[in-house]
């Protein structure tokens, strides 16, 4: 069978070992004679996968006790949503952290619901973008907390400094970026994370949070996104999607074989590292954010001669490169090289690269 490096931005690349799994189980798990796609979400089974799968994110990211995790439909915009609804009131203010396209979009839903002051730390240096150290973000001192995103995948920017603001509830969005490096939650008092990057397909969203923050007093706030009903029903106020929730637990498992977030953030470094610097010494290609924050998880390039933009397209997907184009309100081209893929699919983009800007410019 010919092998497809997938650079898709999410729905994303899934480690072999656990399509394989997958693929194994699909009619018969657990010795039922049937697909967890068909069993209760309530029965013995499926309640002990839940367990398991908490305990092994918890081991993961090295989860303290007085944190509580809950999983969720909606994806990362329906917690847009969530965060305000459970955290503050319609006249409270909030810091929302300008970072790129994501990160606007969580701002602008956050608007219903509260009073945003918005902070733009994009800046530029020798002429690539970096985002402004934390120590000069512009925070309002009155702000019930801060929301950020660590990881723009449209424009390939990452915030690798972890939050140090005393007396702020820090909020962050970590759809693209959790279970790929290290991050200290103890920094954080709620962070939020759709599936379909790192953590397996898409349906779920997971959110870890203080318990101590889970007193929603707004009646408005919907129940299937109301963190203390999650709580108390075991994040099963509603059906889940089974399907999500068992691949996110067999990726879960894989990563702890591996040897960890310690061995995929080795991994990681070392993908992105050998394509920045390809794109750097080229002649055709040209990547715009300083070093400081370039993405690990999704590498944007763009081509000197635009007009080569769809043939490069079409003979990368001819090379089974898959899904190379960049989201259309940002152009130009777009690596996604999350956990799962691996170095041989980075040294496979490479050469097809090399050959094309040799064959084209």
């Amino acid at each position: 069978m010919t092998c497809i490096y997938n650079f898709s931005a999410g729905p994303s690349m899934l480690p072999k070992e656990v399509i394989r799994k997958a693929h194994k189980e699909f009619k018969n798990w657990c010795n039922l004679g049937s697909s967890v796609l068909e069993i209760s979400h309530r029965s013995e089974e499926f309640l002990n996968l839940i367990k398991k799968s908490k305990q092994d994110l918890r081991t993961l990211l090295k989860i303290p006790k007085n944190y509580t995790i809950l999983f969720f439909h909606g994806g990362a915009r329906g917690q847009f949503a969530a965060v305000p609804m459970n955290l503050t009131k319609k006249n409270k203010i909030v810091d929302y952290i300008d970072s790129g396209y994501w990160s606007r979009q969580a701002a602008q839903e956050a608007r219903k619901y509260c009073t945003t002051n918005i902070v733009d730390v994009i800046s530029t240096k020798k002429r690539k973008k970096i985002i402004l150290p934390m120590k000069k973000w512009v925070i309002d001192n009155q702000s019930d907390y801060i929301h950020y995103c660590p990881n723009e995948t449209i424009e390939g920017l990452s915030i690798y400094e972890e939050p140090n603001f005393k007396n702020k509830k820090i909020v962050g969005d970590f759809s693209s970026t959790l279970l790929s490096r290290k991050i200290n939650i103890k920094k954080y008092s709620l962070i939020y994370a759709s599936a379909q990057k790192n953590i397996g397909t898409s349906g779920i969203t997971i959110v870890i949070l203080k318990k101590k923050l889970i007193q929603n007093n707004n009646s408005l706030t919907p129940s299937i996104l109301d963190y203390n009903i999650a709580l108390k029903n075991n994040s099963l106020f509603n059906t889940p999607v089974n399907f999500s929730w068992y691949l996110s637990s067999l990726v879960f498992k894989w990563l702890k074989k591996i040897g960890g977030i310690k061995e995929i953030e080795k991994r990681n470094i070392k993908k992105a590292k050998i394509l920045y610097k390809f794109i750097d010494k080229s002649k055709l290609y040209k990547n715009n954010i300083h070093k400081n924050n370039r993405s690990c998880m999704n590498v944007i390039f763009q081509l000197r001669n635009e007009k080569l933009n769809n043939l490069f397209l079409k003979q990368s997907q001819i090379n089974n490169l898959y899904a190379l184009k960049n989201h259309k309100v940002f152009g130009g081209m777009r690596a996604s090289i999350y956990n799962a893929m691996p170095i041989k699919g980075i040294k496979k983009l490479i050469k097809f690269m090399s050959n094309f800007e040799k064959k084209n410019f």
